[in-house]
């Protein structure tokens, strides 16, 4: 407001049509005192109001104007507690306002919603230059917190006994707190902390919310970098896949042995599988980067957090397949070398590449990639592949879809977010499960037919038998969950799959040396 410009003229001419539906209410007495520095008390109003300069616990009262905390009261407008209400209605030089909200510079405002130079807000949005004192200083450099944040503000005020009052506002209307006075007309920008972000607001302007800078991770060196790195290329290998492996490969060399190989070549068995396995799993990993950024299961691979690049997996990968064809070549024989080989080379090639994004019988072809091992196992020893070693890979090969599928159920978003067409991505539920079923009996027979044929005994007979049952049972159970509608609960029969594994050729080898 430019001094010399009378209130009067100001609530008599722009203002008017905003106070007409609003009930006059006189305003109360107040006792008259004299006027402090920098408060005009000259041009007595007419009214009912004081005509001298009057303050009151530090309000002042100018030509029929009552100011509090530097908001101007028109005439016919009483105070409770520094708040101007009329009717609910706070008013600011003359200016009404609905809806209990204060306005400024002849703008009104509703809803909460204060304005500013007659700029509309919404949403509890503070403003600047939201009062005037009595000498005709305005406030400025409100800070703003958006959608009512909590926080805790400092306002400038300006001088000549201006003073900044609740200059922050939260949602709702709702004024924010701790005001302070400024000097000499010099308004202090604030930044507010509060529900996590930074806002800065200065002269009225806005700023939106800021997240919290993100910490930069701690530079790592030395011994430190050369740990992470090794921790990075054991994760490539998926070494708990590899264990599971592992765990049929020495019953069917107990086997094979009818006792106890020799440790040695146990050992030199055991480590360059682990290594053939592994090179495998790391060149799936190398090729399957860019869809193991968008499941949960597989985003916090090595390549995913970028703990070693593309290229150093692929060179890593590339070298221990060739470390463990040289093993198994020069250590034990080259037919168990050919066939890690070829365990490899299906798994990157035939499943990886060929089988997992085309089509949904991808593990059951591709499955037979994790057969190798009882193969590897039994040529270790006798440097061919006989019957019994078929008919255990015949094991594991149908004991793979009712284990990885049971997997893919409860992880279907993720392969369908993937694009990998897993079969309980692109099947009925129940078709998925009656194929479960399916592939038990035929792992339950195949377990089986190995007591004549290896002359097994009693012993892998009672323990086939027992395991296979208890395997059948729980295939029962989740096809007939899903028929009446129910959870089928996949991740049990995941489990149970593992242990009805370990349990079968722990008793393989227990034959072998009874």
């Amino acid at each position: 407001m430019r001094s010399g410009t009378s209130p009067s003229v100001i609530a008599a001419t722009a203002l008017q049509p905003t106070l007409d539906h609003v009930p006059a209410q006189g305003a109360p007495d107040v006792p008259a005192q004299s006027a402090p520095d920098g408060a005009d008390a000259s041009h007595p109003a007419a009214g009912p109001t004081p005509t001298e300069a009057a303050v009151s616990n530090g309000v002042a009262v100018s030509n029929g104007v009552m100011v509090s905390n530097g908001v101007s009261v028109s005439p016919g407008v009483g105070t409770s507690n520094g708040v101007m209400i009329s009717n609910g209605v706070a008013a600011s030089n003359g200016v009404a306002a609905s809806n209990g909200v204060a306005a400024s510079n002849g703008v009104a405002a509703s809803n909460g919603v204060a304005a500013s130079n007659g700029t509309a807000k919404s949403n509890g949005t503070a403003v600047s230059r939201a009062a005037t004192s009595p000498a005709g200083s305005v406030l400025s450099h409100v800070t703003v917190i958006p959608h009512g944040s909590a926080a805790q503000a400092r306002v400038g005020s300006g001088s000549n006994g201006a003073t900044g009052s609740n200059g922050t506002s939260g949602s709702d209307g709702t004024s924010g707190s701790n005001g302070t006075s400024g000097s000499n007309g010099t308004a202090s920008p604030t930044v507010i902390h509060g529900s996590g972000s930074a806002v800065a607001a200065s002269t009225g302007t806005v700023a939106a919310p800021v997240a919290p800078a993100a910490a930069a991770p701690p530079a790592v060196s030395g011994l430190a970098a050369v740990n992470a790195k090794i921790r990075a290329y054991v994760a490539l290998m998926k070494l708990r896949v590899v264990e599971l492996l592992l765990v049929t490969t020495v019953p069917v060399m107990m086997l094979a042995d009818r006792g106890m190989p020799s440790l040695w070549l146990i050992a030199v068995t055991l480590v360059a599988g682990t290594l053939a396995a592994g090179s495998a799993n790391t060149i799936n990993c190398y090729v399957d980067r860019d869809i193991d950024q968008v499941m949960a299961r597989t985003k916090r691979r090595p390549l995913v957090r970028a703990t070693v690049t593309p290229t150093e997996a692929l060179v890593f990968g590339i070298v221990i397949g060739i470390v463990s064809t040289l093993m198994f070549g020069l250590l034990v024989n080259w037919p168990s070398a050919l066939l890690a080989d070829g365990a490899i080379a299906f798994y990157v090639f035939v499943y990886t590449l060929g089988l997992k994004r085309r089509t949904p019988s991808n593990i059951v072809i591709g499955g037979a990639a994790g057969c190798f091992p009882v193969l590897i196992g039994w040529s270790a020893v006798t440097g061919t592949v006989g019957w019994s070693a078929v008919l255990l890979f015949a094991v594991v090969f149908f004991w793979t879809p009712p284990h990885f599928w049971a997997l893919a159920m409860k992880f279907r978003d993720d392969y369908a977010a993937a694009g990998i067409p897993m079969l309980p991505v692109v099947a009925p539920v129940e078709v998925v499960t009656r194929r479960i079923l399916g592939y038990s009996y035929a792992m339950v027979a195949a377990s089986l037919a190995l007591v004549p044929v290896a002359h097994t005994g009693p012993i892998y007979l009672v323990s086939a038998v027992v395991v296979g049952a208890w395997f059948l049972a729980e295939a029962h159970r989740i096809d007939r969950r899903t028929r009446r509608g129910g959870d089928p609960r996949p991740m049990r029969l995941f489990h149970m799959s593992i242990t009805y594994l370990t349990l079968l050729f722990i008793a393989i080898a227990v034959t072998a040396v009874v």
